[in-house]
């Protein structure tokens, strides 16, 4: 019994170690400036049985850590919803196809070049031809984008690589086949596949809302938790049977949930557990790098690696110019979707065990796409960074206003045309104020240039744009922006050349009121402050105080809530 003990708890104990080298890297590379997933990379590679070997189980792990990406899926179906995806159909079935297929071939003549057989064209071409999910949708959910123009098309891509996957794992098992039995493998495939999804979005339709409904009814949470575990890994494991990526069904599931008035709630029930599971993802990628093949290879892994990358964002730039995307939106998803996947794990793994691929070549290939994944957050910056210099490109800058306003004077300057200085923007023409905007959203920019407003792309802060709108002639400026610290330096930069210049500005929370007026505000309106008032006025009103009494009623609670000016200016 003694000798059995530390087989009973090596799970434990990989557990434990996990977490140590998450709690001890990340934080330390994080205070290095480097995102979170290259310290989970690092860690993965440190444990791993290329590292010191502190992991026993590494396949179970790795499978285990499926998961993170299933749960991840998941999430992302719920903020989604069937109308939605429907309007993505162009994108899934058109972006994405022709980027698999011509990706694929691209890759795979180079395969053919140097003097690769057909088949290992194929499997090379297919599994290189895959991007990341699991990284790339954490950073633009992270930055609250896979809503966006961008953040579709990049989902719309992801969700058709998923789907290829099916036929990438046929293609595979069927080397060596005739070419009539490979074709019948790719239908039969491709059959049971639409079989089982058919079946899983009918399952769901009919059982998931009604679940949902009986155990709420029961008033205990950790039913509650353990139906949405129930459907999460009951879908994952159902596709999974059916040949399909397991995280394609918890997709599905969270789809058919993304409409109901449960959705919020299984939301904030699995996001602790996708976070340490998708940390774990990482972690358990980084553990399947040799680094005894990697090292000696390493100038050769870094130079295909950037040539895939490169390779990669230029196609994908096309592909999506060819689908109408805009420049500035193609370059950026071309950047972000330039990596290798983790499919491409999966299905060069199956090719080493069916000596499709020999040994040196995969381990050499799964290098390839670690070092490329690991290269994603710089990807996504830089895909950023081109997407703002593109989009900065033909529209109206600062010497286009300072030639627009050179005839301006007592007119307004509105920092930030966001919705709240569209309104101020409307209440300014309904009175016949002249008015001019400056805004570092380029697609706002764009719209609203499109509209002949007098909106300009610039940032406020600098002294030179403000200077442009001619400031020193204005009657007021609007300070608008979201970012508090955005609009203190907008305040700061605005006070050093004029101090008596009347300045509103538009705080997010009561908190900031004071720092605002001690920053040389003439006015602050606290937003929160003020929409609450207006809704305890309706409140007042419906309960039948006459409007006298609730403006009296208004007046007293702003004037307690408010601090005072230290110029003794009035207050909103």
């Amino acid at each position: 019994m003694p000798e059995s003990i530390p087989h009973d708890y090596s799970i434990l104990r990989d557990a434990v170690v996990f977490l140590m080298a998450s709690i001890l890297v990340v934080p330390l590379v994080r205070r290095l400036g480097i995102d979170s997933v290259i310290g989970y990379l690092i860690a993965g590679l440190v444990i791993g049985p290329y590292g010191f070997g502190l992991v026993s189980e590494v396949e179970g792990t790795h499978r285990l850590a499926e998961l993170g990406i299933v749960f991840m899926l998941f999430a992302i179906g719920l903020e989604l919803s069937f109308d939605r995806l429907r309007t993505m159909a162009l994108y899934v079935f058109g972006l994405g196809v022709a980027q698999v297929a011509i990706t694929g071939a691209v890759i795979g003549a180079g395969v053919l070049a140097f003097g690769g057989t057909i088949g290992q064209a194929a499997i090379i071409g297919g599994a290189l031809a895959l991007s990341s999910t699991a990284f790339v949708l954490r950073l633009l959910s992270e930055r609250g984008e896979l809503s966006s123009h961008l953040g579709r098309a990049v989902l719309s891509v992801l969700l058709l690589q998923d789907l290829a996957l099916v036929p990438g794992l046929a293609v595979v098992t069927a080397l060596g086949q005739e070419p009539e039995e490979l074709a019948w493998t790719l239908a039969e495939a491709g059959l049971k596949a639409t079989v089982a999804l058919v079946f899983l979005l009918a399952a769901g339709r009919l059982l998931l809302r009604p679940l949902y409904r009986v155990i709420a009814g029961t008033g205990n949470a950790e039913l509650f938790i353990a139906a949405t575990l129930l459907v999460v890994l009951g879908t994952a494991w159902g596709t999974a049977l059916a040949g399909l990526p397991m995280a394609l069904g918890a997709f599905l599931a969270g789809l058919m949930l993304a409409g109901t008035e449960y959705r919020h709630q299984i939301e904030a029930d699995i996001r602790p557990v996708r976070g340490v599971l998708l940390g774990l993802f990482f972690i358990s990628i980084g553990m399947l790098v040799d680094v005894g093949v990697v090292l000696p290879q390493l100038h050769w892994i870094l130079l295909v690696a950037v040539a895939l990358i490169a390779v990669k964002a230029l196609l994908i730039l096309g592909l999506c110019r060819a689908f109408g995307l805009p420049l500035p939106l193609a370059a950026s998803a071309g950047l972000h979707l330039a990596q290798g996947g983790e499919l491409a794990f999966v299905l060069f793994s199956l090719a080493m065990g069916a000596e499709a691929l020999s040994v040196e070549t995969g381990q050499f290939l799964l290098a390839v796409v670690a070092v490329s994944m690991a290269t994603t957050p710089l990807l996504a910056r830089a895909g950023r960074a081109a997407q703002s210099q593109l989009e900065r490109r033909g529209l109206p800058s600062r010497t286009q206003l300072q030639a627009e306003t050179e005839a301006y004077s007592g007119h307004v300057v509105i920092a930030g045309f966001g919705r709240v200085g569209q309104v101020i923007g409307k209440l300014l023409d309904e009175r016949g104020y002249r008015w001019v905007a400056v805004d570092l959203d380029a697609k706002n920019v764009e719209r609203s240039r499109k509209e002949r407003l007098p909106v300009f792309f610039g940032d406020a802060s600098q002294e030179e744009m403000v200077a442009a709108a001619r400031i020193d002639s204005a009657k007021a400026m609007v300070i608008t922006l979201d970012d508090p610290k955005a609009a203190k330096s907008v305040l700061t930069a605005l006070r050093r050349k004029l101090p008596d210049l009347p300045v509103v500005v538009r705080a997010r929370h009561h908190a900031h009121v004071q720092e605002l007026l001690e920053k040389g505000a003439t006015t602050v309106m606290p937003e929160t402050t003020e929409s609450s008032l207006l809704l305890g006025a309706a409140v007042l009103q419906e309960l039948g105080d006459s409007k006298t009494d609730v403006d009296a009623a208004v007046r007293t609670v702003r004037k307690r809530s408010y601090p005072t000016s230290p110029s003794g200016s009035g207050l909103l």
